[in-house]
């Protein structure tokens, strides 16, 4: 016998509504995905090639912790300068003001080229773990295509002008996507306003963060902004508020204000028309199933990762789950069968299922149960 039961999903009904079928924003290109459901809710050409400039650091920051979550690396460990780092700190890039000689900690370095964006960073970084930054390009461009750039290269570690450093918003947001997933603790770095380089030969120097995002009262985060003169003013970014995260990523703004303003539109917007729903999570029951002639009557289903959707608020109520399995499910189960489906059904649309696995293990009957089972079966029709 088919089994259909319906969940019910708590979902907190706000009293604002608000359109979203007209939104758009000043820039040539973006995207707008929601963390945890993984959803993009708005997008522009997001396979437009762009020249990604300082968001290019990302990655460079993303190899580095790599290496240090692999053993290979430490942030303690110190590199030493060289005098092709050193010259990007003195040709009018954003720079850390390394000297050459200098012997710089991982750390330093990192902190550097995330919340100064020093250019100057990013190749003693690059030159320190690879030998040349043309070597630590070639780690990059094959990192992001294990992650799924598919539309990605990188010519070096800083983003600064090179026709071959190309990728599109959609790349720059799986990129961001990998690395607040894969390095929660690390991320904390992007969200850091200022850092002081105690440099050698003169006194320490100050520098803000370059996001303009994470001076405002939005929840921002992160990730990190770019510009090249070809390209305009480009921003990846990102806001936690009420357990909820975003990731924008937009590029060909006009203006630094354009920058700024539009990308705390695009996200703002984001979270005011849209509401995160949890539907399962991951290795705890959804729902009991029912079990023949086992020493359980029930056993749990469940899912194996996460289930989140991302809904309109004003069509959250067209939202539907259901688990369907053929049952009860005779016995014996072994944990991790799979014993039906929980289905996602939006407007009267099936837009999604998972399989739903045993949560444990249930054993038969013995023979004198099981028969008394059956035969009480049979007279009063219950199992």
């Amino acid at each position: 016998m088919i089994k259909i039961k319906f969940l019910t999903i708590l979902i907190t009904i706000l009293l604002t509504f608000n359109s979203y079928a007209a939104f758009e924003i000043k820039a040539r290109t973006a995207i707008l995905q929601d963390f945890l459901s993984g959803e993009i809710l708005y997008e522009k050409d997001p396979d437009k090639s762009i020249y990604p400039a300082s968001m290019t650091k990302i990655m460079t920051a993303i190899i580095a912790f790599d290496l240090i979550r692999g053993g290979d690396l430490n942030l303690d460990e110190k590199f030493l300068i060289s005098e092709n780092a050193w010259r990007l700190s003195s040709a009018g890039y954003s720079s850390m003001f390394i000297m050459v000689g200098d012997e710089v900690s991982v750390e330093n370095l990192l902190k550097g080229i995330i919340v100064a964006s020093g250019n100057d960073a990013c190749v003693a970084l690059a030159e320190g773990i690879a030998g040349t930054e043309d070597e630590f390009a070639v780690m990059m461009t094959a990192k992001a295509k294990e992650i799924g750039m598919e539309n990605t290269n990188f010519a070096n570690s800083s983003g600064i002008n090179d026709t071959n450093n190309v990728s599109t918003v959609r790349d720059v947001m799986i990129m961001s996507n990998y690395l607040i997933k894969e390095f929660p603790e690390e991320y904390k770095y992007f969200s850091e306003k200022e850092f002081t380089w105690s440099r050698t030969g003169g006194d320490p120097i100050t520098q803000g963060n370059r996001n303009p995002l994470l001076y405002k009262s939005l929840g921002a985060d992160g990730i990190k902004t770019g510009y090249l003169a070809v390209e305009k003013y480009s921003l990846a970014s990102s806001v936690y508020r009420n357990g909820r995260r975003l990731i924008a990523v937009a590029s060909g703004f006009n203006t630094k204000n354009d920058r700024s303003r539009e990308s705390a539109k695009l996200l703002t917007w984001g979270l005011t028309s849209f509401d995160l729903i949890e539907i399962a999570k991951a290795e705890i029951p959804v729902e009991d199933v029912e079990v023949w002639l086992g020493k359980k009557a029930t056993v749990g289903a469940y899912v194996k990762k996460d289930i989140y959707k991302t809904i309109p608020k004003s069509r959250k109520r067209e939202l539907k789950v259901s688990v369907v399995y053929s049952g009860p499910i005779q016995a014996p189960i072994k944990k991790d069968d799979i014993l039906g489906k929980l289905k996602i059904v939006y407007k009267d649309k099936l837009i999604k299922e998972y399989d739903l696995f045993a949560f444990e293990d249930v054993k038969k009957l013995n023979v004198f149960s099981r028969l008394m089972k059956s035969i009480n079966f049979l007279i009063w029709g219950d199992v």
